[in-house]
């Protein structure tokens, strides 16, 4: 089984439960820390013009958080930079909204949430807030979103040559939907890659595709297993793992995601 696609990592961003963004972060996902949950805040993006900054919902906050973080990371300009975007859910509260506004008499939607409630609305704030004319892809594939995101964004970088931010993000849904469709929690992560190493990358990853069922990587510790299993994007989080260790020295790894039907996407992590 050979290398299918290799890339750079440049940035990384992070927001969830007790993982108040990279920096901060790593000692807890290298094992050197104990993993403390705690709420998640989602402030508004300083990015944004005051008018968009006030309609901006908090999927739009998570996903703004860890792109701009990673983007400061790499010392990136984001407006140079192509992105893809990935989530389960998209907007789960303006979703809610206009599913109960349906259900009443007065069905009238306002134009803010039906914008809020598209896909592609995070890179659309994204695009305003950092004037990006860069190519920018938005997608989603249920419990496997962010392996499809890592995938498209390491083929842009392989396919095209461009450095590409992934920016993936997953939210609660409010009952009675999480009842049918449970997250456990917001989170939201980011990773800046390049198609060749440069004097700002610390990682370098390669990935392979794998049908011999190797069980997926998990976390160690049970909150953070529980955190992993729990929301899709925090799927991520045994790379995410694997890349605090490398940062701190340590050998290179494999993590092993599910890419189903019955399929593994292997990801091989070591130093640039």
């Amino acid at each position: 089984m050979g290398r299918l696609m290799r890339a750079f990592v440049e940035g990384v961003g992070l927001l969830g439960p007790g993982l108040a963004g990279w920096e901060e972060s790593r000692p807890v996902l290298a094992g050197r820390l104990p993993y403390r949950p705690a709420p998640a805040p989602l402030p508004p993006s300083p990015l944004l013009p005051p008018a968009e900054r006030r309609r901006s919902v908090p999927t739009v906050k998570l996903a703004m958080a860890v792109g701009a973080e990673a983007m400061a990371q790499a010392d990136r300009d984001p407006a140079g930079v192509a992105t893809v975007f990935t989530s389960s859910s998209g907007d789960p509260d303006t979703l809610h909204q206009i599913l109960e506004t349906l259900a009443s008499e007065d069905r009238g939607i306002s134009p803010t949430r039906f914008h809020n409630s598209v896909h592609n609305a995070p890179a659309g704030y994204w695009s305003i807030a950092t004037r990006s004319h860069a190519p920018s892809t938005s997608l989603s594939s249920h419990d496997e979103s962010f392996q499809a995101g890592l995938l498209e964004a390491m083929a842009e970088v392989a396919a095209e040559g461009w450095t590409v931010g992934l920016i993936a993000y997953d939210l609660p849904y409010p009952e009675p939907l999480h009842a049918v469709r449970p997250i456990a929690a917001p989170f939201g992560m980011a990773l800046v890659l390049t198609p060749e190493p440069t004097g700002r990358s610390f990682a370098r990853l390669d990935i392979a595709l794998s049908d011999s069922g190797e069980p997926p990587s998990r976390m160690a510790d049970d909150a953070l297993e529980a955190l992993r299993a729990g929301n899709p994007t925090a799927r991520a989080l045994p790379l995410l793992a694997a890349l605090a260790r490398v940062s701190a020295g340590g050998a290179g790894e494999t993590v092993v995601l599910d890419l189903p039907p019955g399929g593994r996407l292997l990801v091989t992590v070591g130093a640039p």
